[in-house]
């Protein structure tokens, strides 16, 4: 006859693991989806070497002014005793290079190289972020409505961002900034107005890129169960768009402010280098290579291979982290 079953005992002694080896199961605990996107980014060596890399170039423009201090450079100072007159080439070989000039000095004028990349991943940065800020701020807010509303709102601001992705950019950049550029406005210096002018034309007309992000974004999530059941408890559209959709939107607007970033270095620098942009002795990687091309890189190569450096450095950094941390964020990835 077969014996009865005990089934007196505790729920902690018929778990399998107290009975092996008498320690107490861990309770399972819940991730939320910033820390499965910062696992998921974590796992990407490449994309954190870039993030790394973006930090140190936001560290090197802020402190611009102190590491030129410390290195004992002014970005501004004429050093003629360290130019060959009769070449107008830097004196030593490799553009100059030594101890109190790290990278060489440039050619003609003598100025050091170090400090004036410097300074220029300063201007690089602030114009970059500034208008990068414009774009997000107008882009999330007309892409959000026009998702949301549809319709003859919908139809309108479409409209409005195609014609503005068909202006010719450059040419009215550089039209515009050639007229009132050498104006104080506001207040401002020359050059403070010129940077006033880029943030201004690059933020205003690039905002429908992630304008036409958003809207797509919006749309798919004007349909969601969340979204409805808001409606039906009478939820205002502000409320709505504030508290549930937006927080939403926060992933798509993180990428694509970190892929737009190093466009608008690029065009910083190409407006600096075709003579429009900040002016000198203002120094702009974009300048630095302009002036390499007039001629001297064929003498002083390094003149044009240190901002040329410089920029690809940046750019690729950006693009780097940005596509790490599109992965990180999308679930459907699968990295």
């Amino acid at each position: 006859m077969t014996a009865p079953l005990d089934v007196q005992g505790s729920a902690t002694e018929a778990q399998p693991e107290a009975v092996l080896g008498g320690v107490q199961a861990k309770a399972i605990e819940g991730r939320s989806l910033g820390q499965i996107a910062w696992m998921r980014l974590k796992r990407d060596k490449v994309a954190i070497a870039g993030g790394v890399v973006v930090i140190l170039l936001i560290l090197i423009a802020v402190f611009a002014g102190v590491i030129s201090s410390l290195a004992g450079q002014d970005p501004y100072a004429y050093h003629s005793k360290l130019i060959d007159p009769n070449y107008s080439t830097p004196k030593g070989g490799f553009g100059g290079i030594s101890w109190d000039h790290l990278l060489g000095v440039e050619p003609v004028s003598g100025r050091d190289i170090f400090s004036r990349i410097l300074y220029g991943a300063r201007v690089s940065m602030i114009i970059a972020f500034l208008a990068t800020g414009v774009s997000v701020l107008i882009g999330v807010g007309v892409g959000v409505v026009a998702g949301y509303f549809g319709g003859v709102v919908d139809q309108l601001l479409s409209r409005l961002m195609d014609l503005l992705l068909a202006f010719p950019l450059l040419l009215f950049a550089i039209a515009l900034v050639y007229v009132i550029g050498d104006t104080s406005l506001l207040g401002l210096s020359d050059n403070n107005t010129r940077i006033f002018v880029l943030v201004v034309i690059i933020g205003f007309f690039n905002w429908p890129y992630i304008g036409r992000i958003i809207r797509g974004q919006t749309l798919s999530l004007r349909e969601k169960e969340y979204i409805e059941a808001a409606r039906s408890l009478g939820a205002s559209p502000t409320r709505i768009l504030f508290r549930e959709i937006l927080p939403n939107l926060i992933g798509p607007i993180l990428v694509y402010s970190t892929l737009i970033i190093p466009t608008n270095i690029l065009f910083e620098a190409a407006l600096s280098f075709l003579g429009v942009g900040v002016r000198p002795p203002q120094a702009s990687w974009g300048a630095m290579l302009s002036d390499a091309s007039q001629g001297l890189f064929q003498i002083d190569p390094e003149y044009m291979i240190v901002p040329g450096a410089a920029l690809f450095i940046t750019v690729i950094a950006f693009n780097l982290f940005g596509d790490g941390l599109r992965d990180a964020l999308d679930p459907r990835s699968s990295r």
